[in-house]
């Protein structure tokens, strides 16, 4: 395991670096909490950065950095953007990294994201915390936002197909935003997978939410795939008409958005929400088939390295 504070990345100059030799990240310090870079060693970034915001800081307004980053949920203009420009703290303990935000000053709400990556495997556990440092209650979901480079393809799976004599009740909610357009061209609506890919000449925002039982989703590209992994429970009550699992993307990026439930958080209390990032490399083709083809024993090969 290689550890490296104080590692230059972009103009920032206090990132920790940490790579096990098959994958490594990059966080930033100087400003978020967020991930940075994410991807094989030695190897190209998965996730996307705004080269005219990279290396900056400060400021009273919030900065598209790109990565990957922790908000809540349900979004609101005032509260989900209050301004991640400042430095943050953090603490290293063998192969775990804790960044831990300061309290928000308009919000009461202090973030945390926990990184622990494999010794030997090409996994890394991120837990991202919310913890409420007001007098009184709030109620929120925590929500990890990952936004992929360019052209990245995102599939998220269906529920299985079942016979309609057999199944009259439905399976999931499918929610849609006031500008979501689902003849848009980079939605792909197949029978065992949604797929929806990044399209720099595509200019306005499309968004989807899922409630995805399955507990997965992915983005490719150019034989790299990445997937998260996360909980669903039948007992939650997630935010957005029932989402645990949400898609964005415009002309600059694609971003795979994962929820956790709406939970009541007492004065120092605090909700959790876990994802499991993996790296792979393999070729996927465009079709349902090739998907299934590799996906489904990647999905099956994950799961025991998931705990939840």
């Amino acid at each position: 395991m290689e550890i490296r504070e104080h590692f230059n990345y972009g103009g920032w100059k206090n990132c920790v670096f940490i790579s096990n030799g098959i994958i490594e990240l990059v966080a930033a310090t100087d400003v978020g909490p967020r991930i940075i870079k994410f991807g094989a060693a030695a190897g190209k970034n998965l996730f996307k950065e705004n080269k005219d915001m990279i290396g900056k800081t400060g400021g009273d307004k919030w900065k598209y950095y790109g990565g990957h980053r922790l908000w809540h949920a349900p979004e609101e203009m005032t509260r989900s953007y209050f301004p991640d420009n400042s430095s943050v703290p953090y603490q290293i303990n063998k192969n775990t990294l804790v960044l831990s935000q300061d309290t928000e000053s308009s919000t009461g709400i202090k973030k945390e994201i926990e990184i622990t990556m494999s010794d030997k495997e090409n996994f890394v556990k991120v837990v991202h915390r919310i913890i409420n440092k007001n007098l009184w209650d709030i109620e929120l979901a925590p929500w990890a936002l990952t936004i992929m480079t360019e052209g990245t393809k995102v599939i998220i799976p269906q529920e299985p197909f079942g016979l309609h004599d057999e199944n009259l009740l439905p399976v999931r909610p499918i929610v849609l935003w006031s500008y979501t357009k689902m003849d848009d061209e980079r939605f792909k609506w197949g029978s065992r997978y949604i797929q929806i890919r990044q399209d720099c000449s595509s200019a306005s925002g499309q968004k989807i939410g899922t409630l995805n039982t399955a507990g997965w989703m992915a983005g490719y590209l150019d034989g790299e795939i990445f997937i998260k992994r996360y909980s669903y429970s039948p007992l939650a009550i997630y935010p957005d008409m029932g989402c645990n699992s949400e898609i964005y993307t415009d002309n600059a990026m694609i971003e795979l958005e994962t929820l956790n439930s709406l939970e009541i958080i007492s004065p120092e209390g605090f909700a959790q929400h876990t994802e499991y990032w993996f790296y792979f490399k393999d070729f996927i083709k465009d079709t349902e088939d090739s998907i299934d083809e590799i996906m489904i024993p990647l999905i099956d090969k994950t799961s025991k390295f998931c705990k939840f």
